[in-house]
This record gives structure tokens, C-alpha cells and sequence, in this order.
């Protein structure tokens, strides 16, 4: 499924991440991940019976060579209170086999269920693969990891779905941050990291996962380690296209100071909540590297976390300027122009992320709450109704939308 994911070059300003969880290659998913991860693994379990089958009824099944003291997974239609023989059927088991290897890929017999089904189906992996592109399509994410959990389960040899699961988690997590629900959106991204570790562990090694995991650690700011996987990347890659990114990608992270020590200690001082430390250090590279925009994206950022709306402006406006073309960029402006007053400046700000994002969820709910308040009620929901078209979870613009046809401004 992995075929249709791309990465660009090129660095996103800060986003909000804890950098803190990804300072280390060794750094540990925390315990409430794991919790949250077990909830749904016991949910999807609930629906599971084990049964044992005389001979005759496994071959009725079209098993051969199966063992009848292992006792079979089937998937009935939810929680039952009274065992039906009728649910036993091919697919029931199944979907039983696949939903085992997906929330429980150590149980005891897993080696037994996917020998059984790889020997029935073995077209299965081409088979979920594609079904699984189709649910990311329409973003059914819930639908979309089991099916990868399961093409995981069912070959653990292969990188390829590990891989998937990541980049799915990656885009889960971004929307996430986009409808500002930062605990899920830190969630999903520990869960990629999970999967990051487990594919940059295989032998051999799978060079794309260098590649996709250096994007990874270059967007959540771990910079020292991106170098490293695209590194790695450059000396193993076979796709030319993708190495050349990889060697552009280098050259943007000196060439624009990401490696400084003083631009990385001003991004984990902001980050951390310390803003006067991480302004002083921001303060420090841009007197060194004045023509950098990421520089002053650092300065403007710091401002606006002290409530320094004009010299946030001032700093995110030099930035954009010298060549700046993140949507974080004039969003963070337009924040600092509203605060200001400047209503229409901070509409034309926000308009230019739109551009560069068009379906990003916060800079369009973020234009209906600045059209709102310029007293055009009207077009403020229609920017809310198109928010929740291209995410129908999105609370925030759900909100919006009953303040103001409450009443409410």
C-alpha cells in the first residue's frame, strides 16, 4: 500500500510536538499509549470465539492438514451470549484468524493461523493491501490499522505493511494536531514511532524505512537523527529520485541551520514552555544567520507564546520575506495581527496558509472564528461546514457551528 505515499523535501516550522519524547532512538511509548492501544485490542477481541471441530467439520471448511486440538478462531456478529454452530462458516474463521494475528500477533497458536490462511489465501497479502489504500483514501482509520495490524500479523517478514502503518499513523496524528487534539495526535505518533524502531531493527536492511523514518524524525525536530537515517538512506537507497531527495534534504538542514546548536536549544526551550530561554537563543542565530527564515519563525514564535504581538508580527513578517512558505508561518502571523487589531492583514495572512494548505482543518476553522468576529456570520459558517467535509470528527468546527447558530458570537 506503501506505493502511494510520498514524502517532499524540505523542513516543517515548529508544529507542536514534544520534542522531548523522540530526543533518543531508546525513548519509551508511554504507559498510556499502551493502555489506550490494549482498550481497542480488547474491544475487536470481544467479538472472537475459540472452538474445536471434529475432522469432518474442519474439512467441511475446506481445512486440510489442520490439527483439530487446536481450538479455531471464529468471528461472530458482537458479544453472543449463546453459541450458535450456524456462525462457524470459511469467512467467519477467517476473519477470526486475521482479527487474532492483528490485536494478538503472540498468541500461542499464531503460527498454526497464519500457516492455515496463507496456505488457503495466498493472495491475501495483494488482497488487504488494496483494501486498505481504498479505506485511507477516505480516512477510516480505525478500519485502515486493523487491516494493516493484520497484513502485519500475517507476514511479519515483511516491512512493507510495518511501514504503511507508520505513515498512516503519521497522517492520523497530523490531522489530529490540525483539529488541536494534541494527546491523540502524541499518540499516534509514539504508535509510528513503534514502527519505525521495529522496521530500522530488520535484517537486511529495508531502505525505505530510512528514508520515511529520517522525514519522521526531521518533522518531529530530532534533527541530529534525521541526519543520521538520511545518511543511511543516501548509502543504501536504490531509487534515484528518492536519494536525491534525501541528499537536497541534507543540504537544506545545513544550509538553513537546523543543526546549530543554538537554533535545536531555542526550539527545545519554546517547546518546553521556557520562551524568554528559548527567545534569547533564537535571538543568538539570527544575529548570526539574519537571511534565515526559520531564524526569525523561532524569534516570532517566542514572542507570541510571551503575548509580544508585535514583535511576533514583526518576526514571522521577516520570515516570510526571506522566503518562508509553511502554512505555520502566516498562521502564526495572522495570530499575532489579530491580537493587534489588524483584522484584515490577519485575514489576508490566513487566506495565504489556506493557500498552501488548502485542506488544513485549524487555518480554515481559524478563518470563520477571524470572518466571525468581522461580523460576516454567513461566510463564518460556511468555512466551519467545509471544515467538517474534510474532517467530519472535527469537534472544533462542530462547536463553532452550534455557537453560532445559537445565537452566539
Amino acid at each position: 500500500m506503501n506505493r502511494s505515499t510520498r514524502r517532499e523535501p524540505g523542513s516543517k516550522p515548529p508544529a507542536r510536538p514534544n520534542a522531548q519524547r523522540f530526543d533518543s532512538v531508546q525513548a519509551e511509548v508511554k504507559p498510556k499509549k499502551i493502555d489506550r492501544f490494549a482498550e481497542r485490542a480488547e474491544r475487536a477481541l470481544s467479538s472472537v470465539i475459540f472452538v474445536r471441530l471434529p475432522e469432518e467439520a474442519v474439512l467441511s471448511l475446506g481445512i486440510e492438514g489442520f490439527d483439530v486440538k487446536i481450538p479455531l478462531p471464529v468471528q461472530t456478529p458482537g458479544k453472543i451470549v449463546k453459541f450458535d454452530p450456524s456462525m462457524i462458516s470459511p469467512e467467519s474463521v477467517m476473519a477470526g484468524i486475521l482479527r487474532v494475528l492483528a490485536w494478538q500477533p503472540d498468541h500461542a497458536q499464531a503460527p498454526r493461523y497464519r500457516a492455515l490462511i496463507r496456505a488457503l489465501r495466498p493472495e491475501l497479502l495483494a488482497e488487504l493491501s488494496d483494501a486498505g489504500l481504498a479505506k485511507a483514501q477516505t480516512k477510516e482509520w480505525d478500519l485502515v490499522e486493523e487491516i494493516l495490524l493484520a497484513l502485519e500479523g500475517l507476514y511479519p517478514e515483511a516491512p512493507e505493511p510495518i511501514l504503511d502503518l507508520a505513515l498512516l499513523r503519521e497522517e492520523h496524528a497530523k490531522l489530529l494536531r490540525e483539529e488541536l487534539n494534541e494527546d491523540r495526535a502524541e499518540e499516534e505518533e509514539d504508535l509510528a514511532l513503534g514502527c519505525y524502531r521495529k522496521l530500522l531493527a530488520m535484517e537486511p536492511p529495508f531502505a525505505p524505512a530510512y528514508y520515511h523514518a529520517a522525514f519522521f524524525y526531521l518533522k518531529v525536530k530530532n534533527f541530529d537523527r534525521a541526519v543520521s537515517l538520511f545518511t543511511s538512506f543516501i548509502k543504501r537507497g536504490e531509487d534515484k529520485d528518492k536519494v536525491a531527495t534525501a541528499k537536497e534534504a541534507l543540504r537544506k538542514l545545513g544550509e538553513l541551520g537546523y543543526l546549530d546548536n543554538a537554533f535545536k536549544e531555542a526550539y527545545d526551550f519554546i517547546q518546553m514552555g521556557q520562551e524568554e530561554k528559548g527567545l534569547e537563543h533564537a535571538k543568538a542565530f539570527v544575529e548570526r544567520n539574519p537571511g534565515l527564515w526559520n531564524g526569525w519563525f523561532l524569534v516570532g514564535w517566542a514572542s507570541r507564546r510571551l503575548g509580544n504581538w508585535a514583535d511576533g508580527a514583526e518576526a514571522f513578517e521577516k520570515a516570510a520575506i526571506l522566503g518562508s512558505q509553511e502554512s505555520d508561518t502566516y498562521n502564526e502571523l495572522a495570530l499575532c495581527q489579530m491580537e493587534l487589531g489588524n483584522l484584515d492583514q490577519a485575514r489576508v495572512s490566513l487566506e495565504k496558509a489556506l493557500r498552501l494548505e488548502p485542506e488544513n482543518v485549524k487555518i480554515i476553522v481559524n478563518l470563520g472564528a477571524l470572518v466571525l468576529r468581522m461580523g460576516e456570520k454567513g461566510e463564518a459558517l460556511g468555512f466551519f461546514r467545509s471544515a467538517l467535509e474534510i474532517d467530519p470528527d472535527d469537534s472544533l468546527a462542530a462547536e463553532w457551528i452550534a455557537r453560532v447558530s445559537g445565537g452566539e458570537d
